[in-house]
């Protein structure tokens, strides 16, 4: 059962084949040649296309061989969690990119091209727009605007999975909050296999390496003079550890704090504050009924930060972690589950 996984980023495509569980090959194919960036992202469509027909003559794999593709999904439409399969209708959404303009968006175009040379299902796991939201944690205050589900749904769902089975429970019957820690930092309320609540890690919940997490609605308003577009991007890229220490790097900012750099202790301890904050938050949405806390993402591999936050949230459950995101891992096992029939495949509408 050879399973092809896609998972297209801004400048590189990862790319690996697995047999069933078990990884075969696996490449990160670079695209930041010269005037990369400056191509509209669908023209960027036949030079993936080339470095994922290149990877699999590599691999000494025809894609005939391919039982099927799993790629990431795209910003999508809301939709619940799970697996599902490509169809025209998700690939005019892809390309009209209503949500979103993202390298991730390719992903189920490039699956479907080659499931249709392999004849093989092409599927999309857990994308970014995941929302299974209850209706009252849509509710923001103003009545013009909802809250919205965007954040680290592959893998905070893929760990949430692996927890569940260290716990001797099935995902759907687990209770849990995940915490994943990347360059955006998403902690989310998984109730019996649906993420019922969790902060838009774009702009809600702490800060993270580069982003603003929640901010005063008020000293918002009042920094809107500087134009709307301007800010959207300082919130979201140049906030968080660079807007008080220059460096999105947390390793960087661990080595201050070794050599005694007092404000760099402030900052990761105050990140770590907004992160235990946050938790709270979702162990009271799940009623103070949860099995366990799930510390996940590249920062979760910091023994300074998952210590910080160990000695706010330890009391509340049983705190596991699984450093890192396998991405790869979770989209080939999301496909996998479709075809040995323990997991039906969604479709998209």
């Amino acid at each position: 059962m050879l399973i092809l996984v896609i998972n297209p980023g801004s400048v590189s495509t990862k790319l690996a084949l697995f047999s069933g569980q078990e990884l075969l090959h696996e490449d990160n194919v670079r695209h930041d040649a010269g005037g990369w960036n400056e191509l509209p992202l669908l023209d960027q469509l036949p030079l993936r296309q080339k470095g994922i027909e290149d990877f699999l003559v590599r691999a000494q794999v025809s894609v005939h061989q391919l039982a099927a593709i799993a790629a990431r999904g795209g910003v999508l439409k809301p939709l619940s969690g799970g697996t599902y399969r490509v169809n025209d209708q998700m690939a005019q959404d892809l390309k009209a990119g209503k949500r979103a303009v993202h390298a991730s968006n390719l992903g189920g175009l490039l699956a479907q091209m080659f499931a249709d040379r392999a004849q093989c299902p092409a599927f999309v796991v857990d994308p970014v727009s995941v929302d299974e939201f209850t209706p009252q944690a849509r509710i923001t205050g103003w009545a013009d605007m909802e809250r919205q589900s965007l954040f680290h749904a592959l893998n905070s769902r893929a760990v949430a999975r692996k927890a569940s089975a260290a716990l001797g429970k099935p995902y759907h019957q687990a209770r849990l909050v995940v915490v994943h820690l990347g360059s955006g930092i998403s902690v989310s309320a998984h109730e019996r296999g649906r993420v019922v609540d969790v902060n838009n890690a774009n702009d809600e919940g702490p800060f993270s390496p580069e982003r603003a997490g929640s901010l005063p609605a008020r000293a918002v308003l009042e920094a809107v003079n500087e134009s709307g577009a301007s800010l959207l991007r300082t919130l979201t890229s140049s906030a968080g550890l660079f807007a008080y220490l220059g460096t999105k790097d947390a390793q960087a900012v661990e080595e201050r704090i070794a050599q005694g750099d007092q404000k760099a202790r402030l900052v990761y301890r105050a990140m770590a504050h907004q992160i235990c904050k946050e938790v709270g938050a979702m162990v009271a949405v799940l009623d103070g009924d949860i099995d366990a806390i799930v510390l996940t993402g590249a920062m979760a591999h910091s023994e300074l930060l998952t210590h910080d936050i160990l000695q706010q949230v330890g009391f509340l459950a049983l705190v596991l972690r699984y450093p890192g995101e396998d991405e790869l891992e979770a989209l080939a096992s999301g496909a996998l589950r479709v075809l040995m029939g323990e997991e039906e495949a969604k479709n998209y509408e």
